[in-house]
């Protein structure tokens, strides 16, 4: 059978990029890779998935509800937590894909982080397994066998999605040269790129 590819563009949001509330180091110039990639996998006709952190105000992860320092860590029901600035809320500027990205490349886009109880970093699932989001059954149905992933942020979403992509049986090629990281410790980022690349990630 011959493989199926899709690109999975991860949170190319304005809040991750230059002035947004989680700003990571040079996120925007994710975003001409991004219009490069999509450009050809539509041109190949090959799906193109754009995921979005999408929190209700007062999300549990946000460091001002959980009355602590946004980058310092804690627990969220049962579950290890760096609390976050306020970002991404749903409807809000900040949650709104990058207006430089070309939107009329995208096939889909993907919904994360709307339970107010739990984070979500993965495209396909919350970070407790708990919940689904519709990314895995839309791959499926689509008979989609391998995935494409950049974006933002190396050592967080883009590798939680990478991990449970590999997981969930998909061939996975990473451009690292569309990824930027938060980096809370320095070398966060060369660190998952090297986890990703363990699991059985192939790295560009």
């Amino acid at each position: 059978m011959r493989e199926r590819q899709a690109l999975l563009l991860v949170d190319l949001q304005n809040d991750f990029c230059a002035g947004g509330a989680l700003a990571v180091n040079q996120g925007e110039e994710t975003i001409a890779v991004a219009n490069q990639l999509a450009a050809e996998f539509c041109a190949r006709g090959e799906p193109v998935i754009a995921t979005l952190d999408w929190h209700p105000a007062g999300h549990g992860s946000f460091a001002s509800r959980a009355g602590t320092q946004p980058g310092t860590l804690g627990e969220l029901h049962g579950l290890p937590q760096v609390w976050w600035p306020d970002h991404c809320i749903q409807h809000s500027q900040g949650a709104l894909l990058h207006p430089a990205l070309n939107q009329t490349l995208l096939t889909l886009k993907v919904y994360k982080g709307e339970n107010p109880e739990i984070d979500s970093y993965s495209a396909f699932f919350d970070n407790g397994r708990r919940q689904q989001t519709r990314l895995y059954e839309w791959l499926q149905q689509h008979d989609i066998t391998a995935l494409t992933v950049m974006g933002l942020a190396t050592d967080y979403c883009v590798k939680y999605s990478v991990l449970d992509a590999l997981t969930l049986g998909y061939q996975v090629t990473v451009v690292s040269a569309g990824c930027r990281g938060v980096n809370l410790r320095a070398d966060d980022s060369e660190t998952a790129l090297a986890e990703m690349a363990q699991a059985g990630a192939k790295i560009l």
